[in-house]
């Protein structure tokens, strides 16, 4: 009876060893076969990540465009704003300016009246 128990055993495991082996040579042998088809992925996956690279960069591009004219607008109506407060501060300096001459026209003609009436009023008493 032993013995048939060891030939159980050892045919058991001589079974296990070749199950075993055809399992790695079955690995081996589909690893083979997909070596191309895992190639063609890998460089599919490098074809979609270079062509995202190259969108996120026109992405970045067209954003950094995007703000330079902003930007540039922003410069532009900051200086026609200023050149609109330097025109109203120059209109306001001449308008001052015409309203004290014209002040100075006025205290002069009266002056000048109020010596005609004085030489007038000389004349009749003289």
């Amino acid at each position: 009876m032993k013995n048939a128990r060891d030939n159980q055993l050892t045919d058991r495991r001589s079974a296990a060893a070749e199950a075993k082996a055809a399992q790695l040579e079955a690995f081996r042998a589909a690893r083979a076969a997909s070596e191309p088809a895992q190639a063609a992925r890998q460089a599919e996956r490098a074809a979609i990540s270079a062509a995202r690279e190259e969108r996120r960069l026109e992405r970045d591009r067209i954003k950094q465009e995007e703000q330079a004219r902003i930007a540039s607008e922003a410069a532009e109506r900051e200086a026609a704003a200023q050149a609109e407060a330097r025109a109203e501060t120059e209109a306001r300096e001449i308008a001052e300016k015409a309203r004290v001459a014209r002040v100075i026209e006025d205290e002069a003609a009266r002056k000048a009246e109020r010596d005609l009436r004085y030489a007038a009023r000389k004349a009749r008493r003289g």
